[in-house]
């Protein structure tokens, strides 16, 4: 049984089809339901479902269609706090609640965790819409398996607080995960779908993402690890309870904010991750998801004790709520309001190329234009952009980036300059940088001379995302910054007629 993600006019990268014909067969648990554990025995006799591990795979039966919330709970994440965390308020085990239930909800005797299924991609074949609503209540609204495709699917979590550089009262975060679905031709499992990409928020900067790519060796439920105070949130792909950035991210490794305990007392802007910057977890300050009694993953985690004791705190899932719901709070309505589409989900039937690709990548090209004032002894612009165009490329060896940049300078923007540029880094507040190519000089006379051109020295950036020029975030960036250089232009690449010193001011992480 093949997940394929959305269906598009041309064929999909094979990375993205799991074949669900090697999930992983499921050992029963006593305390089932009959029901469940009968299930699991008719898909263990079944050699149709004898199979390997697979990237992802949260569930697999004969079930075609399946409710929102329970789709929800097989693919809700562990979430793993610092033992320090202030609003553990030193509970451990099955005392501690957090995540918090907004507060014009009810709270109940439980942490609480809300869902939102913000997208659902229909098959190119289906006959019937994938996604059947149930009036208000979504969480009772149906995901037909036979006429999906893949679903989009978010987690939040609210804390009442955050301490630390520009600590506030309400803080919401949250985790975003890309979902295949696909059936197959088996008596006992038809159909199944599998967790292939979850992307972790981290202070709500692009940039700063957690984003895993789910392979053999990923642990689900997916296990998320809490910063301590400030509550970014970020894969463990092992769940080992330790940040290793290049296992647990998968892309902008440089980048990626990892999961920072320190930040709390204020000494860390914007720097790489150090080991150091991370608290050790301990077993007991985890929270755990409601798995439903015939989750495959309970099996995958028979013999744990975590799951056979009621020493454990286990949330409570809800759908997210509108925003108006909050209206009457002037400071939470725009934590709940800011985050997207509240009439989900949106049901994609049509999907086009455009669409497609920001289902398989992270949407970080639409980030990475970069515009800058420029002085080299000439008045100019620069610009800086993605490669490739609409996909960004990351140097895997060093975890930084290779970007394109043109630099228009001189009387009227005459002068042409094209570069390939390398960058350590996207975000850090300093990063170093090469640029190389080739320069386009017109004189007064109209002729045009071409010359070799190189560049090198230093890019400082802020992030504008915690400061009174927040509102310059609506340009499509969350950066701005001064690049500081040494540039170099000759006839050749070994021999430079003009030498100098390079100032750009602008906005754009490159």
């Amino acid at each position: 049984m093949a997940v394929t993600p959305p269906a598009r006019p041309t064929q999909l990268p094979a990375a993205l089809v799991v074949v669900l014909c090697l999930l992983q067969p499921a050992i029963p648990l006593g305390d089932d339901t009959a029901h469940a554990q009968a299930s699991r025995v008719a898909r263990i006799a079944d050699p149709c479902c004898e199979i390997a591990d697979v990237p992802g795979v949260v569930w697999y039966g004969m079930d075609s269609t399946l409710t929102v919330d329970r789709l929800a709970a097989y693919c809700a994440p562990i979430l793993w706090f610092s033992p320090d965390e202030p609003l553990l308020d030193d509970r451990t085990g099955e005392d501690i609640r957090l995540p918090e239930p907004f507060p014009f909800e009810d709270a109940p005797d439980a942490p609480v965790v809300y869902y939102r299924l913000r997208k659902v991609y229909a098959r190119d074949d289906n006959e019937a819409p994938p996604y059947v609503p149930a009036g208000d209540d979504r969480g009772a609204a149906l995901v037909d398996l036979e006429n999906a495709s893949a679903v989009e699917l978010d987690f939040f979590f609210y804390y009442s607080g955050e301490e630390g550089f520009g600590g506030h009262a309400h803080d919401v975060e949250s985790v975003e995960m890309k979902i295949g679905i696909g059936d197959r031709d088996c008596e006992n499992c038809k159909f199944g779908f599998a967790v292939m990409r979850v992307n972790a928020k981290a202070h709500g900067v692009l940039w700063y993402d957690n984003t895993l790519t789910s392979d053999v060796h990923t642990v689900f439920p997916m296990t998320i690890l809490v910063e301590e105070g400030k509550h970014a949130s970020c894969t463990d792909k092992n769940g080992d309870g330790y940040y290793t950035p290049g296992y647990d991210v998968s892309e902008r490794i440089n980048d990626a904010w990892g999961v920072r305990d320190v930040i709390r007392s204020g000494m860390l802007a914007s720097g790489g991750f150090e080991s150091w910057m991370a608290k050790v977890r301990r077993p007991d300050t985890r929270v755990f998801p409601p798995l439903p009694e015939d989750s495959p993953l309970l099996a995958a985690h028979h013999g744990n004790e975590w799951y056979e004791s009621s020493d454990h705190a286990v949330y409570e899932l809800r759908e997210f709520p509108r925003p108006e719901m909050a209206e009457h709070d002037e400071h939470l309505y725009p934590f709940i309001e800011n985050k997207g589409n509240p009439d989900w989900p949106e049901v994609d039937e049509d999907v086009q190329f455009k669409e497609v690709t920001d289902w398989l990548y992270d949407g970080s090209a639409r980030r990475s234009l970069s515009v800058a004032y420029r002085y080299d002894g000439d008045h100019g612009v620069s610009f800086v952009f993605p490669f490739f165009i609409i996909k960004n490329l990351e140097v895997k060896v060093t975890g930084g980036w290779l970007v394109q940049r043109v630099i228009l300078s001189d009387y009227r923007l005459r002068d042409i300059t094209w570069q390939g540029m390398y960058t350590t880094s996207a975000s850090r507040w300093v990063s170093g940088y090469f640029a190389a190519g080739a320069k386009w000089d017109k004189d007064d006379s109209g002729h045009r001379a071409t010359y070799f051109a190189s560049e090198t020295g230093l890019k400082f950036r802020a992030n504008i995302g915690s400061t009174p020029l927040r509102f310059l975030r609506h340009l499509g960036t969350d950066f701005w910054g001064l690049r500081a250089g040494i540039r170099y232009v000759g006839a050749g690449a070994w021999s430079f007629d003009d030498i100098g010193y390079v100032i750009e001011f602008g906005a754009g992480a490159f």
